[in-house]
């Protein structure tokens, strides 16, 4: 292992720490400022995602965005390969896709402009640290490529840290918003 790949695993290890413990905290309405936000990209393509393990919930969110426009959630495809996007809506069918994130049963891809990003830890200059498998970098760097594309971090307050190891190939975020705030950069 390399001396950053160490840094990494143990900055995600105690953001993973912090997250469980904002989860177990229960939050009455974690997803409040993201539809605050979202309220003024109506119509806008985006993607959202289904939450696992201790991640924090944009589906009230995504729900209300998808009463006026299209609201998609990632597939991966494979290792090393970008995520795609399959249309999202309140009640439909799901399966299990990759890692235990469910997906939609039928795939209707799509590409969005804005991509409502889960994360381990962030900082508070746009910094993202994600799970280690690099989707959501290559996905934006393929998206940004063809049109802008808003990348907004969601997580809660607690994953934040002071400063992440992060690469010239991890992609930063636009905006950050917790269950406290909305953080621009």
């Amino acid at each position: 292992m390399t001396e950053l790949t160490e840094i990494k695993a143990a900055a995600r290890k105690a953001a993973f720490a912090r997250r469980k413990a904002a989860f177990d905290a229960g939050h009455p309405a974690p997803a409040a400022h993201l539809s605050e936000v979202l309220a003024g990209y109506r119509g806008v393509p985006l993607s959202g995602y289904m939450p696992i393990r201790t991640e924090i919930d944009p589906l009230s969110a995504m729900e209300e965005a998808a009463a006026h426009g299209p609201v998609g959630v990632p597939v991966i495809q494979g290792a090393g390969l970008p995520l795609k996007f399959s249309r999202w809506e309140p009640g439909c069918t799901l399966r299990e896709g990759p890692f235990g994130a469910l997906v939609p049963q039928v795939d209707d891809y799509f590409e969005p402009e804005i991509l409502i990003v889960p994360l381990v830890a962030f900082d508070r200059s746009g910094g993202r640290l994600g799970y280690g498998g690099g989707f959501y970098d290559r996905t934006l760097e393929m998206l940004r490529a063809k049109r802008p594309t808003l990348a907004i971090g969601f997580a809660f307050a607690a994953q934040e840290a002071e400063a992440l190891p992060l690469e010239p190939t991890d992609q930063p975020l636009d905006m950050l918003i917790t269950e406290r705030e909305i953080l621009t950069f």
